[in-house]
C-alpha cells in the first residue's frame, strides 16, 4: 500500500474514533439529561411551593427553585427540558407544589398545564357575618382584601350595594388559588346561596305564608340556628309556619340572641326576653328584619317544605341527645319543660361548681319558662 493510502486509512481511524467519542459523549449528555429531568429536586420540604407571577420568565422561575434549595439542572438543561415539553414561553401564572419527589419534568408540566395549588375554605351551617368575617382573616393564604371594609362597603365590593350581608353567603366548602382573595370566595358564595335560595323557592310549598325568597333565607335561618338535628328542621319550621299563620309571635331565643350582639354573653335570661329590639322575636310579631345566620342546603329545604303537624310548642328533651320535645297545647309544653329542668339538674349537679349552679339555673328557668306562648327552644346549635 502507497503513503497515500496509509494516510487515508489512518484519517478513516481518526474520523471513527472522532464519532465514536462523540457517540460516546452524546449519550453520557443525553443519560445526564435524562437524570435531571426525571430524578426528584432535593431540598424541598412537605408544603413548600412556589409562585410563578406575571411576566416571569424561564431563567426567574430556576432562580426562585435555586432560592428553595433546588440544585439541580444546568441553565441549558432546563431550557432544553422546558423546549421539549412545550413549556418555554407557557409557564402559567400561579402557585405550584414544590413536594417532596417532585421532578422538574412534573413541575414544568405542572406550569404548562397550570395545575396550581388549591386551597380550602368552608362556611360552616349556622355561622353569623361576625364568625365568618374571622374565618376569613384567618385563612392563608388568602389575600385580606375585605379586612378593611365595613359590611356596607364590604357588599358594594361584591357588586350588592346596600344589601344587608348576614344569611348571604351559602355554607360549603370553595376551593381557591394564591392570589385569589377574600371578596373572589364571598361572590363565589353570595352567588351560591342566591342560587340556592331561588331553587328553594321554586319547589317551596305553594300554601306556604312565607311571601318572598328574602323571607325564605330569613325563616331558613332561624331553622338552621334551632336544630343540629336534620330530622328536627322541617318539624321546626312547620312549627314557625302555623305561629305565623296564626299570628303568634314567633318567640325564639337565637333572634333574641343575634339582636343582643356582642352584650350576649352565653346565657339568655327573663329580661333579655323583655328586651325589645328589632330581632326579639318575643316582643315584636312576625319575622325578623333579616335572616341571623347562613343557612345550609337542608335548612332552605325545610324552610321551603315544612313537615304538617299541629306543634305549637318545643323544647330541649335535655337527655344529651340533641332532640326536642315538641306540643300541640300549652299544658303539654309545660310538662315538656318540667322534664327538660329536671333532666338539667340533674346532669348540672355533679358537673358545675357550685358558684356556676345558681347562674346556670336562672338560665335555665328564664329561657324554659319566660313566656305563656313561647316556643322554648331546642338550644343545640347554640
Amino acid at each position: 500500500m502507497g503513503k497515500t493510502g496509509k494516510r487515508g486509512c489512518g484519517c478513516l481511524i481518526v474520523i471513527v474514533l472522532l464519532l465514536a467519542a462523540l457517540a460516546g459523549g452524546g449519550a453520557w449528555l443525553w443519560q445526564r439529561y435524562q437524570g435531571f429531568a426525571d430524578a426528584p429536586m432535593s431540598g424541598l420540604e412537605k408544603g413548600e411551593s412556589l409562585r410563578v407571577e406575571r411576566g416571569d420568565s424561564l431563567p426567574a422561575v430556576v432562580r426562585k427553585l435555586r432560592a428553595a434549595g433546588v440544585g439541580e439542572g444546568e441553565a441549558l438543561e432546563w431550557r432544553a427540558l422546558a423546549k421539549q415539553l412545550g413549556a418555554a414561553g407557557r409557564l402559567q401564572v400561579g402557585e405550584y407544589a414544590l413536594e417532596p419527589g417532585t421532578t422538574p419534568r412534573q413541575l414544568l408540566t405542572a406550569m404548562r398545564d397550570g395545575k396550581v395549588v388549591s386551597h380550602r375554605f368552608t362556611i360552616v351551617d349556622g355561622w353569623n357575618m361576625r364568625e365568618l368575617r374571622a374565618a376569613l382573616a384567618r385563612a392563608a393564604p388568602l389575600k385580606q382584601d375585605a379586612a378593611q371594609l365595613d359590611d356596607a362597603a364590604l357588599m358594594k365590593a361584591i357588586g350588592r350595594p346596600g344589601q344587608h350581608p348576614e344569611g348571604r353567603f351559602l355554607p360549603e366548602t370553595y376551593l381557591y388559588t394564591g392570589g385569589d382573595s377574600d371578596l373572589d370566595v364571598l361572590k363565589r358564595a353570595h352567588q351560591a346561596m342566591d342560587r340556592a335560595v331561588q331553587a328553594a323557592w321554586e319547589g317551596r310549598d305553594r300554601d306556604s305564608v312565607l311571601k318572598s325568597p328574602a323571607e325564605l333565607l330569613i325563616m331558613a335561618s332561624i331553622v338552621e340556628k334551632e336544630t343540629g338535628l336534620a330530622a328536627e328542621r322541617p318539624q321546626i319550621a312547620g312549627l314557625f309556619e302555623r305561629r305565623l299563620k296564626l299570628g303568634m309571635k314567633l318567640e325564639t331565643d337565637p333572634t333574641v340572641i343575634y339582636g343582643l350582639g356582642a352584650n350576649y354573653d352565653g346565657n339568655i335570661r327573663k329580661r333579655d326576653l323583655q328586651t325589645d329590639t328589632p330581632y326579639n322575636t318575643y316582643t315584636r310579631a312576625g319575622l325578623p328584619p333579616t335572616p341571623i345566620a347562613m343557612p345550609g342546603l337542608a335548612a332552605l329545604k325545610a324552610a321551603a317544605n315544612p313537615a304538617p303537624g299541629d306543634a305549637l310548642f318545643f323544647v330541649a328533651a335535655g337527655d344529651g341527645s340533641g332532640r326536642s320535645l315538641f306540643a300541640a297545647t300549652y299544658a303539654q309544653h309545660q310538662a315538656n319543660v318540667r322534664l327538660y329542668l329536671q333532666r338539667y339538674r340533674q346532669q348540672r349537679t355533679h358537673s358545675q361548681p357550685e358558684e356556676g349552679k345558681a347562674v346556670l339555673e336562672e338560665a335555665a328557668q328564664d329561657t324554659a319558662t319566660a313566656a305563656p306562648a313561647a316556643p322554648a327552644r331546642n338550644g343545640a346549635r347554640r
